[in-house]
């Protein structure tokens, strides 16, 4: 019997309209633009973000990274200052923070993999300017609770959504609820470029000044008035994005789709949850997620030898890291963030599944967890 196909976490969804969009780009040969605001297709790409969230600005860059970066300096974050973040998330929502001389200061989670906001309340010192609330996985952080603790006590709050475009929190779109919102599109993201980002932002004067982060702090040319990079987003890429964003109220429908299918077909599985799940939000489903109560690393193997990819984000969490442990970042009070990075697992549940790779990874999940878990 023939082996069946791979199935990958996740993949790129391309099809007719990227391709006519990049081969536009390039018979016109303006394969990027260093104007303040950016070529035809940034531009088009950016109106398409802004009406998507309802944003007064959409701030196109070349990476995730990237718009977090931009963000911090424009809000002046210099050295002395510290940002409290989780640590569970990608090593990025950290590195941002130390390129502006900052200091991270990690705080733990809550049931559902995101910063407990109890734990950020705790950590606030005379020092802290910021705080970075990842949307981990696709699912909204408690907003409103951040969002009061920021306020008093005058702390500027950024929405590290990565991988939440898309996902509501009581109605409004996450890069909605707080000073800026930071979008990824690398190649696997909800909405991809390949590689690149976004900004949105109501502040008129921080959307100033992100244009000009992103462009060597120039506006006419040689003209730099600000600390800036090239954090330009090619044409190339905006092309795709753009193309994509027509696209992503379909992508979003089959993820949602793809998980009730696997829901179904899992049924209640002792030793497994699924703690992303409060009717007060909706979930991009970038990842679908589960805690599984013991042999995580055995059931992750064993279903990846059955041609199903599913994957651990994040093994290590940031503090855990070479880089992190170095600088002398322990990890003691981070009790959740550890324990959840030795159970959870993601199962794939990307748009370009159909029904019977649900069914797949559905009972692959079952048969693996009856002799582990």
């Amino acid at each position: 019997m023939p082996r069946l196909p791979f199935i990958p976490i996740n993949r790129p969804i391309l099809g007719r309209e990227e391709r006519e969009a990049v081969l536009e780009v390039m018979e016109s040969g303006r394969l990027t633009d260093a104007s303040f605001e950016g070529g035809r297709y940034v531009r088009e790409f950016e109106r398409k973000l802004k009406s998507l969230l309802g944003a007064k600005h959409a701030i196109a860059v070349n990476s995730g990274t990237a718009a977090l970066h931009s963000v911090l300096l424009a809000i002046g974050l210099k050295a002395g200052d510290e940002v409290v973040i989780p640590s569970f998330t990608f090593v990025a929502t950290a590195n941002v923070v130390l390129a502006c001389g900052a200091k991270p200061v990690f705080v733990d989670t809550g049931r559902d993999y995101n910063m407990d906001p109890a734990r950020f309340r705790e950590a606030i010192t005379s020092k802290t300017k910021g705080v970075i609330p990842v949307h981990l996985y696709g699912y909204p952080a408690d907003m409103d609770e951040i969002r009061e603790i920021a306020s008093s006590r005058s702390v500027r709050v950024v929405e590290d959504a990565a991988e939440s475009l898309g996902a509501t929190y009581k109605g409004v779109q996450t890069g909605r609820l707080s000073d800026a919102g930071c979008f990824s599109m690398y190649a696997t993201k909800v909405v991809t470029s390949g590689e690149g980002g976004a900004i949105s932002t109501d502040d008129d004067e921080l959307a100033e000044r992100l244009r000009l982060v992103r462009n060597h702090g120039m506006v006419h040319g040689y003209d730099s008035r600000h600390l800036g990079f090239n954090y330009r987003l090619p044409e190339l890429g905006a092309a795709i994005a753009s193309a994509q964003m027509d696209r992503l109220a379909g992508f979003l429908k089959k993820r949602s789709r793809n998980v009730r299918l696997l829901q179904e077909r899992i049924g209640d599985v002792e030793g497994a949850e699924f703690t992303q799940d409060r009717d007060d939000r909706t979930h991009a489903y970038y990842l679908f997620t589960l805690t599984v109560r013991k042999n995580r690393d055995r059931l992750l193997k064993a279903l990846n030898d059955s041609g199903i990819g599913a994957a651990v984000y994040f093994k290590l969490p940031v503090h855990k890291t070479p880089l992190y442990s170095k600088l002398g970042y322990g990890g003691k009070w981070l009790k959740r963030t550890e324990e959840a990075s030795r159970h959870v697992i993601s199962l794939p549940v990307h748009p370009g599944l159909g029904p019977e790779e649900m069914r797949r990874v559905g009972d692959g999940f079952r048969a693996a967890c009856a002799s582990l878990l």
